[in-house]
């Protein structure tokens, strides 16, 4: 699945094209490195999105087409 639908799905950015621009603007990286939004995620990726001061870490789990709003939380966990 590629990154930007991954972070929209997993609810972890709200919608696809701040997702997208994020990835543009240098923000994401995954496990380490600086993608694009085409970046195909894996389960064991470590994503770290900047946004303004604040940054958040997490670890893939699991890769869901779609997720419902109680199911996107188990997606990904918090580091």
């Amino acid at each position: 699945m590629r990154l930007d639908k991954y972070l929209k799905v997993s609810r972890l950015i709200k919608r696809r094209t701040v997702a997208n621009e994020a990835c543009d603007a240098q923000r994401i990286s995954v496990n380490g490195r600086v993608v694009k939004a085409s970046y195909d995620v894996k389960e064991g990726d470590i994503i770290e999105i900047r946004m303004g001061v604040k940054t958040m870490k997490v670890e893939v789990l699991q890769v869901l087409e779609h997720a419902l709003k109680n199911d996107a939380g188990l997606m990904y966990k918090v580091l």
